[in-house]
């Protein structure tokens, strides 16, 4: 089989010869272009169903009276978007009957996996966890799936919509959208289900179902903000792809050849990458798991933590990653993704720091925003760095094996975070995380040492 013809493009952060830096101007203007707007959009569906199957899920079912165990146990949930690799080549390659030859490649996955979305928060909206805890995991399960999905086609789709100096303005405005919508999953659907209590208690807890399924009903109405801009939106420009002979050939284009192909342009750099790409996030991902945990035992209140952390500290998000996504376009991603490896690992030690001093509001708001402004600038440097990696030709393929490798070892590392914290105790764990930032250090610097080859655009 020939192999698909491609031309290398100098990548920020991988290859010395960088793009010339754009003018402050030329760079703030990138953020009004219709492909930059269109990532707002689709960002916000990206983001919506991440806390309702994590957060407020574990919320809901915390009220409903499951016990913590179970609870933390669920959130492996979460390893759903570790594996997507697996089924991210039929994402790249296979069509969809009819919806492929109306939306193009791209879309149709799009609106496919929306959809599955959709029916999926539906069904665990009308059930009652107290009732049936199995249906509500397997509806979970297949909103992560479409989710993961989701992330698949829309990475691809980003990739393929700006080249590659624009890449970082796309990457933090999809995270400005992103952000938004976790304020909507997270603060918007506590202060809906709140609103749909019809009594001031039912039960011990308080716990009313018609509630949760008012907020849920709404969120999935939510996704159709996500399925307009999907049908309004141009198709990327289709890679020319040679048409496979047989089932062999299109195995190995589809299944063999996108994992080759990174391999043969960063030889054995690509296990310096690939490790870095495994341990960037693990601090924040490990601390974020004992986070609501944490702020209950230190006595804040919902609306304290909703204000706090679900609003104004996604605000901030939204802040570091339009700081990250501009410094990255003017210093190059390295130094950036650099900068955010330290502040996201020393952003832990200041949880430590909160864990001493009880219920104090003004500390939270402290903490919250240091903490939200390195997850901010850490984000669009590294999702910057992860598509400047990728080969247009099978970009759906790599980016979803980047970003479950930057899940796998941490999800699976947090899912036992409970029970550090039951064994020792809130600072230490903290601590305990921010150490875990140390050995990425180590690996932004070696990777920024080694001049990788330019991924194919």
């Amino acid at each position: 089989m020939v192999p698909p013809v491609s031309q290398p493009v100098a990548q920020p952060g991988t290859n010395p010869a960088e793009p010339t830096p754009l003018g402050w101007g030329q760079t703030l203007r990138v953020y009004l272009e219709a492909a930059t707007l269109r990532m707002l959009l689709l960002g916000f569906s990206a983001g919506l169903p991440l806390l309702l199957v994590f957060g407020s899920l574990s919320f809901w079912l915390r009220e409903a009276g499951i016990d913590r165990t179970t609870i933390g146990y669920l959130s492996w949930i979460g390893l759903a978007y570790g594996f997507k690799w697996v089924w991210a080549p039929l994402v790249d390659r296979l069509p969809i009957p009819l919806l492929t030859r109306w939306l193009g490649r791209r879309r149709s996955w799009l609106l496919l996996s929306q959809c599955v979305i959709i029916a999926a928060l539906v069904g665990m909206a009308l059930t009652d966890p107290q009732q049936a805890l199995l249906p509500m995991v397997w509806c979970a399960l297949a909103v992560a799936v479409g989710s993961a999905t989701q992330d698949i086609a829309l990475d691809a789709f980003r990739i393929e919509s700006a080249d590659t100096q624009r890449q970082a303005a796309l990457a933090a405005s999809y995270q400005t959208g992103y952000r938004i919508a976790m304020i909507w999953a997270g603060a918007g659907v506590l202060w809906i289900a709140a609103r749909a209590e019809v009594t001031p208690a039912l039960g011990a807890a308080g716990y009313q179902h018609g509630a949760w399924q008012t907020a849920y009903l709404v969120m999935a109405a939510s996704m159709l903000l996500g399925v307009v801009t999907v049908l309004f939106s141009p198709e990327p420009l289709a890679v020319e792809m040679p048409r496979a002979r047989n089932v062999a050939e299109w195995l190995q284009s589809a299944l063999v050849e996108p994992f080759a192909d990174f391999l043969r342009r960063y030889g054995r750099q690509a296990v310096l990458i690939l490790m870095l790409i495994a341990v960037y996030r693990i601090s924040d991902v490990v601390m974020g798991i004992m986070a609501n945990p944490f702020y209950v035992d230190m006595g804040f209140t919902k609306d304290e933590v909703a204000a706090v952390t679900k609003i104004y500290g996604v605000i901030m998000t939204l802040v570091g990653a339009f700081v990250g996504g501009a410094l990255a376009m003017r210093l190059g991603v390295m130094r950036v993704l650099m900068l955010g490896a330290v502040l996201s690992a020393a952003s832990n030690l200041l949880f430590a720091w909160l864990g001493t001093r009880g219920h104090d509001l003004s500390a939270l708001v402290w903490v919250i925003s240091a903490d939200n402004l390195a997850s901010g600038i850490a984000s669009a440097a590294f999702i910057a760095y992860l598509s400047g990696l990728t080969n247009v030709n099978y970009s759906a393929t790599q980016y979803a094996l980047f970003s479950s490798m930057m899940l796998l070892l941490p999800k699976f590392l947090a899912g036992y975070s409970g029970a550090f914290v039951d064994a020792y105790d809130y600072p230490t764990f903290f601590i305990g995380t921010a150490l875990l930032g140390v050995p990425v250090l180590l690996l932004v610097w070696l990777a920024s040492r080694h001049a990788a080859p330019p991924a194919a655009r």
